[in-house]
Order: structure tokens, then C-alpha cells, then sequence
């Protein structure tokens, strides 16, 4: 029975889009089948009136997304334990069906080995999808469901036995490729994670540029992704790679002074516990279409 699986939901939010978050929480509340658990966590802001029922912490301090959202996580218990199901949604997307939380269900019900389903995000006013927000390198067709290799941070459900098994998000990452890391980190435990494009969270079309850290966050979290989770081998292949990518794109001066500022921060910094992943894994992952090289 799909109504088994008990589905909550984890939204970080710095306070600053109160009508946003406010609609987000109404389009939650009326998915169909049992009602869905929701904690507010607020990233260093406090938060705006809420619904009743719904959970909230408040941080003294940005703690970036990764550590917050764990936050949010541990809301439900330890490692989410009170609920089967966890989705993760941006303050400022908005799930436009009704039947998402029960396609997770159902989805998550059917194949046993499923750890974390990646919705489509697309805008509310052109419906179109963005190439990035497709977590594959055959990204043109967006309305294409597939099994990948990686998955959307704001947009996505997470079965909580994947963090019992192979811990929550890395929090020192703060923002950019903390998703991958946990990704790689269950596909080597035998997880798999699909992209379904019926499952759809509307958020405006926005650049990850936006934010001032990004091209040395991108950079930094890169390095320490390789150094957390590759085989020796694979980290100068993989980062070689994203260097020359980098340098293909032209991005201006300050650009490029900041992402390499942080390609240097990420080998001379910590990287948190490193545990590469298996050599099957590495051809799971090429069987995928997306090597660990790229």
C-alpha cells in the first residue's frame, strides 16, 4: 500500500520571501493522500507567520543550504527516522499538481532500491525547463524521465534510509555540489535515483550566478568533492577536466580570479571524511552516461 509511506517536508528560507514561501507551504498542504509533515527552517532570519502545524526552526546564523537542510532533516528525528520520505523544496518554488507527494509514494513504494527522485523545475510563466536543472549530460529533452547520477537540491525527494545508511548533506560545502556528493555517496551503497519530469516544482528561471560566492564556492566544493569520494586515481582526470570546461567558457576576469582562488582553497582546506567510492561504482556511474571524469 502506497499510503504506508510517510512523506515530510524540509524548506530552508533566509526570510525574504515571505508571499513565496507562504504560497509554496498552501501548494504542500493540498497534495493528495495523508497530509505531509513540514519543518521551516530559518537560515539565519526569523521566520514570518506560519500555518498551523507546521514545524519551524530558527538559526542564529547562516549555516549555507547543505547544513540547514540537515537541520531540517534532523527535525524529523535522527536522520529523518520519523518519516519514510523526505522533500526538499525551495521557499520560492511552488508544486503546481496535486499528485506529486503520491507519485513520490508510489514511486518509492514500487522499487525498493530507489533513494532519491529529482523533480523537473520549471518557470510558472514559460513552463520551460532549464538545460542545467536536467541532472544529465543528454539535457535537451527535458520532458525525457531517466535513471541519473545526481540530482536537484531545492526540487526532490529523498528516502530517509539513504541518510541512516550514508549520512546527510556535507555541511562544510555551505553551497554548490552537495548534492553530488550525497549522490555518489548512495549510488555506492546501491541506491539509485531517478529524474521524473511529471513531477514538476514551478521556480522563476534564474541564474546560479546570482549569488556573490559562486564561482569560488563551484570551484572550492569541486576539489573537495574529488578528494572526499574518487579514487585516487580519477581526482586529477576528474578535475583536469572541469579546469579546461572553465576555461572553454571564457568567463570574465573576476570570475575566473574568483573560481580559481577556489580551486586552490579546496586543496589546501579540509575536505571532511574521505571514503572513495568502489570501482563498480565508477562503472555504474559510466553505464548511467555520466563518468565520474566530467
Amino acid at each position: 500500500m502506497t499510503d504506508t509511506l510517510k512523506v515530510g517536508a524540509v524548506v530552508l528560507t533566509m526570510g525574504n520571501r515571505p508571499d513565496e514561501l507562504r504560497a509554496l507551504l498552501d501548494s504542500v498542504a493540498k497534495q493528495d493522500g495523508d497530509p505531509i509533515e513540514v519543518v521551516v527552517v530559518g537560515n539565519g532570519s526569523p521566520l514570518p507567520e506560519l500555518p498551523d502545524g507546521v514545524r519551524t526552526v530558527e538559526l542564529p546564523e547562516n549555516v549555507g543550504i547543505p547544513a540547514g537542510r540537515n537541520v531540517g532533516i534532523e527535525a524529523f528525528g535522527p536522520g529523518g527516522s520519523e518519516v519514510d520520505v523526505l522533500l526538499f523544496l525551495d521557499d520560492d518554488g511552488l508544486l503546481p499538481h496535486t499528485d506529486t507527494a503520491e507519485l513520490c509514494r508510489q514511486a518509492f513504494a514500487a522499487d525498493p532500491r530507489l533513494g532519491i527522485i529529482s523533480f523537473r523545475i520549471a518557470d510558472p510563466e514559460t513552463g520551460t525547463t532549464q538545460r542545467r536543472h536536467v541532472p544529465r549530460l543528454r539535457a535537451s529533452d527535458p520532458m525525457r524521465s531517466s535513471r541519473v547520477t545526481t540530482f536537484l537540491g531545492g526540487a526532490n525527494a529523498v528516502r530517509t534510509k539513504v541518510f541512516a545508511q550514508v549520512g546527510g548533506l556535507p555541511d562544510d560545502f555551505f553551497y554548490a555540489h552537495e548534492e553530488t556528493d550525497l549522490a555518489w555517496r548512495a549510488l555506492d551503497a546501491g541506491w539509485m535515483i531517478d529524474y521524473r519530469s511529471d513531477m514538476v516544482l514551478h521556480h522563476p528561471a534564474t541564474a546560479p550566478s546570482r549569488h556573490a560566492v559562486y564561482h569560488r564556492m563551484v570551484a572550492r566544493n569541486r576539489v573537495w568533492l574529488a578528494r572526499r569520494n574518487l579514487p585516487i586515481p580519477l581526482i586529477p582526470v576528474y578535475l583536469g577536466v572541469w579546469l579546461l570546461l572553465t576555461l572553454a567558457r571564457r568567463p570574465s576576469k573576476a570570475a575566473l580570479r574568483a573560481w580559481l582562488g577556489g580551486f586552490r582553497e579546496g586543496w589546501k582546506t579540509p575536505c571532511g571524511a574521505r571514503r572513495p567510492m568502489k570501482w563498480r561504482t565508477v562503472w555504474r556511474l559510466t553505464r548511467l552516461g555520466r563518468p565520474p571524469v566530467i
